[in-house]
C-alpha cells in the first residue's frame, strides 16, 4: 500500500466584505473546482480594527485569531475585487495586521495564489498588481503563472459557485491545480513551520 496523499490546508482571503460579492461566489467555484487535496478555510477580514503600530505590543484578539488562522494555512489564496484600480481597504487592512509587528510577518515563504473578478473588461488586472507588490514586500511565494483576470457574468457563475460555461469551468480549474502544484512546490522547498 501507497503512503496516503497528503492534505493541504489553504486559507483563502475574500477582498470584498460585500454580501452579495461577486469575488465570494468566484471563491465558492474555486473550491468547487480545487483538486482534492486541498482543504479550505476562509479567513475573516470584516471584524478587524484599523491596524495602527499602537498595538503592536498587544494585539487585539481578531488580529491574533487572524494570525493563528494563517499559521495553520500551508498556503493562502486571495480572491479579491479592485477598488479605484487597487485592493480593498479591508483587504490591505488585514495584510497589515497579518505582516505585523515588525520581525512577524504571517506571510513570511507562504505559497500564494491570487486571482479576482469584476464586471469590467480588465477582470481586475490592475488591483491584482497591487496586491502582487505588497506580497513581495510581505515575502509571500506568490504563483506568477497563471495569471487569472476573470470577467465575471451571473449567466457562467451561479451563486452556489457552479460554473456554467465549460471553458470558464476548464480555466478554473486548470488554475486551482497549478496553484496546488505550487503549494507542493514551495513547501518542499521551504516547508512552514
Amino acid at each position: 500500500m501507497g503512503e496516503p496523499t497528503r492534505r493541504y490546508n489553504v486559507g483563502y482571503f475574500v477582498g470584498s466584505l460585500s454580501s452579495t460579492s461577486i469575488n465570494r461566489v468566484l471563491s465558492r467555484a474555486l473550491l468547487r473546482l480545487a483538486p482534492p487535496d486541498l482543504e479550505f478555510t476562509e479567513i475573516p477580514i470584516g471584524n478587524l480594527p484599523l491596524y495602527s503600530q499602537d498595538y503592536d505590543t498587544d494585539y487585539p484578539p481578531e488580529a491574533r485569531e487572524l494570525k493563528e488562522a494563517i499559521a495553520r494555512s500551508d498556503a493562502v489564496l486571495f480572491v479579491t475585487p479592485e477598488f479605484n484600480r487597487s485592493i480593498p481597504g479591508a483587504l490591505k487592512n488585514a495584510i497589515d495586521w497579518a505582516s505585523r509587528p515588525w520581525g512577524q510577518n504571517s506571510f513570511h515563504h507562504i505559497p500564494a495564489g491570487v486571482i479576482g473578478a469584476s464586471i469590467g473588461a480588465i477582470g481586475t488586472a490592475v488591483a491584482q498588481q497591487s496586491l502582487r507588490a505588497v506580497l513581495s514586500f510581505c515575502n509571500a511565494r506568490q504563483m506568477t503563472s497563471p495569471e487569472a483576470y476573470i470577467r465575471y457574468s451571473p449567466e457562467l457563475f451561479r451563486d452556489d459557485g457552479e460554473v456554467t460555461d465549460e471553458s470558464t469551468a476548464g480555466f478554473l480549474k486548470d488554475y486551482m491545480e497549478e496553484f496546488r502544484d505550487h503549494v507542493v512546490r514551495v513547501l518542499t522547498v521551504l516547508p512552514r513551520p
